[in-house]
């Protein structure tokens, strides 16, 4: 399984809806990265992704995008082989 990486706050409720749905798909390790505690992190996930909202999500060096994007993904069945490789 790739490593997952997830750019997040603590208090965004998109965060905890998307660490739950990377979980329900056998995620069991995600490299948390709190940008409301590292703010300089925020700029490199901005220089990253070209966004500044949270979460971005990577998934090996695939940037997968925030929470909708990881959904509509898994709606596509798109994340279980991407999670696979």
């Amino acid at each position: 399984m790739p490593a997952v990486r997830m750019y997040c706050t603590a208090v965004c409720p998109y965060c905890i809806a998307a660490e739950r749905l990377l979980e329900q798909r056998g995620v069991t390790a995600i490299d948390k990265i709190r940008v409301d505690l590292e703010p300089a992190r925020r700029i490199e996930m901005t220089e990253r992704s070209g966004r500044r909202t949270v979460p971005q999500i990577w998934i090996g060096e695939r940037h997968v995008g925030g929470f909708d994007d990881l959904s509509a993904l898994d709606r596509a069945g798109g994340l279980v082989p991407l999670l696979a490789t």
